[in-house]
């Protein structure tokens, strides 16, 4: 069954490729943002875009890929050579509660129909600040992805397939899959496992144990719970090959657009680049030209090397 394809606002700059139904924001103004910084780094407190000391900031993105300030920079730390994994569990927490608030407040606009919260880290992957960030978009439409994930009904663990056994029901899209020699790490009502069909070498799934349909909708035991999970992952990530691991990470959440959204389950992708020391997993023209994916590190193996970790 070929993925659900949204239908663009009248008037966007969305393009629909007419053979493949893939969806493309033309944004040409973006062509010109800078690559580096001219001097100095602007997300270190005192620099252009945090004068004033933080914990955790954030602010409207000067290069958006989309208009009326819909995109944001969320800033982790004010230590420019932390990573994630560094942070405290107070720290680390803070952000998560960035991470609800930015959702909730735009979400709550009437152009708005999804948030995705994202990270991408390291220069393999386009961040131009080393500086610990993330970003926000704030769609006017469903992406696709997110919408296909929606769409699929709710998997029970108790049904037949990978990881059948379970008697309690895992989001949708990923099926039955959060147990077994893929798991990672779990605590406090979260868990983090290699998905059994994983298209990244050490790919990584963050979920609840129970449905939960957005960020807004964690309490604070659950916020906890997520801020150690991923010091815990992160970390991991760092320690496989006691390098810096790029990767990019999004959450998956809850549309904002008012519908009932029954399947929602917030949880979060985890696509680390690496596949050994030093040397990058490459998405080339077999991938791209089918869209299957061939994965060089079975998931469970890649599982045990985390959990060494």
């Amino acid at each position: 069954m070929a993925e659900p394809t949204p239908t663009a606002p009248e008037g966007s700059r969305y393009r629909v490729d007419p053979l493949t139904g893939d969806l493309v924001y033309v944004v040409a103004a973006r062509q010109g943002r800078p690559n580096l910084p001219a001097t100095g780094c602007p997300f270190c407190p005192g620099g252009l875009e945090a004068p004033e000391p933080y914990d955790v900031r954030w602010f409207p993105n000067r290069w958006p890929a989309f208009p009326d300030e819909r995109c944001e920079i969320v800033l982790y730390t004010p230590r420019h050579e932390a990573a994630f994994g560094d942070l405290s569990r107070a720290e680390a927490r803070k952000v998560v509660d960035l991470w609800a608030e930015r959702t909730a407040t735009l979400g709550a606009r009437p152009d708005v129909r999804y948030v995705l919260v994202f990270e991408n880290r390291a220069p393999e992957v386009g961040a131009t600040i080393a500086h610990p960030h993330g970003q926000i978009y704030a769609f006017d439409l469903v992406p696709p992805r997110a919408l296909t994930e929606l769409e699929r009904p709710m998997t029970a663990s108790g049904d037949s397939g990978p990881g059948a056994g379970d008697d309690r029901a895992t989001p949708p899209a990923l099926g039955p899959d959060a147990a077994g020699d893929r798991l990672v790490s779990a605590g406090e009502a979260w868990r983090a496992w290699v998905p059994w069909a994983a298209n990244w070498p050490f790919e990584l799934v963050v979920a609840p144990d129970e449905q939960l349909p957005d960020l807004p909708a964690l309490d604070d035991a659950r916020r906890d719970g997520l801020a150690a999970l991923l010091i815990d992952v992160l970390g991991r990530l760092d320690r496989l090959f006691d390098d810096v691991m790029p990767y990019m990470l999004w959450f998956h959440q809850r549309p904002t657009d008012g519908g009932e959204w029954p399947n929602a389950w917030l949880h979060l992708h985890l696509a680390p680049l690496y596949r050994s020391a030093h040397t990058q997993r490459y998405v080339a023209a077999g991938e791209l030209g089918s869209q299957v994916y061939f994965n060089p590190v079975d998931p469970a193996h890649a599982a045990a090397r985390l959990r060494e970790a």
